[in-house]
């Protein structure tokens, strides 16, 4: 009898599998994604990042963590939230990988499956900041200011209650909020956006 040949991948839970398979179909959705399995570890992304010292996971531990299958451990550390979107790591890569574009694919990933504290700021800020701009069709500030300090810290709200009138008495935001015109045309594109998202490339 033939014994079943053991791979490397048996080791791991279903649901490190699960996470695994969700992050490399949100990396392939990225133009160059691909580009990770060039990584040559050479460290240049953790020396160009402004904030590295910061991290408890360098950029280039994340590349070496996903190749050891340890998503998990990616997901549930504040190296992803604290990347500050400046791309230094891209633009310096001898190997052309989107070190910044993977990082916001582990944010997104995150988000999905709900890793991080009931109520960390990052997600909280993201997820009003969706939901208003697809009922608005546009960013509306009072309303996410109003919803993001109630899910985070509702007492910084009161707080912040002398300077909103200050700005409503100035005319410098709106009290209500205007949708534009065309909110069905741009539903369709973000629906159509979702689309493309879900399809994993052969």
């Amino acid at each position: 009898m033939k014994e079943r040949e053991i791979k490397f991948s048996d080791f791991f839970s279903k649901k490190e599998k699960r996470l695994e398979d969700s992050f490399i179909q949100q990396v392939y959705n990225i133009p160059g994604g691909e580009s990770i399995n060039k990584c040559i570890q050479c460290g240049v992304c953790t020396g160009s990042c402004p904030v590295s010292y910061t991290m408890d996971i360098t950029p280039r531990e994340i590349i070496a963590l996903y190749r050891s299958e340890d998503i998990e451990s990616i997901l549930t550390s504040r190296t992803i939230w604290i990347c500050a979107s400046c791309y230094a790591c891209t633009v310096r890569c001898p190997q052309g990988v989107q070190v910044t574009d993977i990082i916001y694919a582990l944010k997104r990933l995150a988000m999905e499956q709900k890793i991080f504290p009931k109520r960390f700021p990052v997600h909280a800020l993201s997820n009003t900041f969706v939901n208003l701009t697809n009922h608005f069709g546009r960013s509306y500030e009072p309303g996410l200011l109003v919803s993001y300090y109630l899910k985070t810290n509702p007492f910084k709200l009161l707080g912040m209650l002398p300077l909103f009138l200050k700005l409503i008495s100035k005319g410098r935001i709106g009290l209500l909020p205007q949708k534009i015109r065309d909110k069905k045309g741009l539903s369709r594109i973000l629906n159509e956006g979702q689309i493309m998202e879900s399809i994993v490339p052969e």
